[in-house]
């Protein structure tokens, strides 16, 4: 299972990269003149920041009870998924209420690190 979370984490990873790189460059004028510039940067920088969290739970996949690795995975992916999904459609299309659904996502991210958590406990 750490294998296939380093994969992932590597591949979430490497999307804010490109998903970074793109709105720099590729979007600029779209989501300076829409006033989203700084939202899309927000998703880039929490998928940034959970892919490496996957890749930290991979790392330590032998330090953590193996259900709530599990989870704490899932519960990432799902948050980088919702949250920064969110909000890259909202930058790009200024569908508002898309902004409604991005805390699902945070709540995610809560979940992984409480996930964690629990699992470098037992």
């Amino acid at each position: 299972m750490s294998r296939n979370i380093i994969i992932i984490g590597s591949i979430f990873c490497a999307l804010a990269v490109a998903i970074g790189a793109f709105g720099a460059h590729g979007l600029k004028g779209v989501l300076e003149a829409n006033g989203r510039l700084e939202t899309f940067e927000t998703g880039v920088k929490y998928h940034f920041y959970h892919g490496l969290g996957l890749l930290l739970l991979g790392a330590l996949a032998d330090k953590i009870e193996q259900n709530w690795l599990k989870w704490a995975a899932v519960f990432m992916v799902i948050g980088i998924l919702i949250f920064s999904g969110s909000l890259y459609i909202l930058s790009i299309t200024g569908i508002n209420w898309l902004g409604a659904i991005t805390p699902i996502g945070g709540v995610g991210f809560i979940a992984a690190w409480i996930a964690l958590a629990l699992g470098a406990k037992k």
